[in-house]
């Protein structure tokens, strides 16, 4: 049975090189995609969530372990599609109209990435109409809404509206989060959750589809 806390460290410390070695020696080993992904790459990306909460980690230290991250998942990504292992959940993240900043909705795709979560990036900027077009189009289960200005946190109001007046918000969740975004806005504008950070975005998103891995 391969140890796998060798590639998870490869995560942790955000070593690209030795997460390529280690990732490919699996499969050479005959490891299926899939326990790498969860035994390895996962769980690897769990412990950098959880320094980040714990303030041990910072943005760039996170970035540099979503890098490692990418290329496991790189390797194994053909090879999980082929045996039609399936996402968690299918994630639609996007920063809202009028806003363009985007480093606290990378930080959360990069998180949902590594939980096993599908991502669909809308990018900055998106409009109540596009974020209700592309959910449709893409079949999303979850809706993550960013803003990092007061100014645009009434985007998030819209986005949540549009879907209403569309008829298709029984048929997805909505999670916000942003720097001046609270609980309390949350349920005021009917969205099913807030998050403060990312790692707390994992666990809000799997409590949304009910349930983890």
């Amino acid at each position: 049975m391969t140890n796998y806390n060798e590639l998870q460290e490869c995560i942790i410390k955000g070593n690209r090189i030795k997460a390529r070695e280690l990732t490919q020696e699996c499969l050479d080993n005959g490891n299926p995609a899939k326990e790498i992904l969860d035994e390895g790459l996962i769980p690897g990306m769990a412990v950098v969530g959880k320094k980040f909460q714990d303030g041990e980690y910072f943005i760039p230290e996170m970035l540099v372990s979503a890098r490692a991250l990418n290329i496991g998942l790189g390797i194994l990504k053909p090879l999980l599609e082929a045996s039609d292992v399936k996402p968690v959940a299918k994630v639609l993240v996007g920063t809202v109209k009028g806003d363009i900043h985007d480093i606290g909705k990378n930080l959360v795709a990069i998180m949902l990435r590594g939980s096993g979560f599908e991502i669909i990036d809308a990018g900055v900027d998106v409009s109540p109409e596009k974020f209700v077009q592309m959910a449709k189009e893409s079949g999303a289960d979850i809706l993550g809404l960013s803003a990092l200005l007061t100014t645009t946190m009434t985007a998030m109001k819209d986005t949540v509206d549009a879907f209403q007046a569309d008829g298709s918000r029984d048929k997805i969740k909505i999670m916000i989060g942003g720097a001046p975004v609270t609980t309390d806005y949350a349920e005021k504008i009917g969205a099913d959750g807030y998050a403060p950070n990312a790692a707390i975005a994992v666990e809000m998103a799997k409590t949304l589809v009910g349930g983890s891995r």
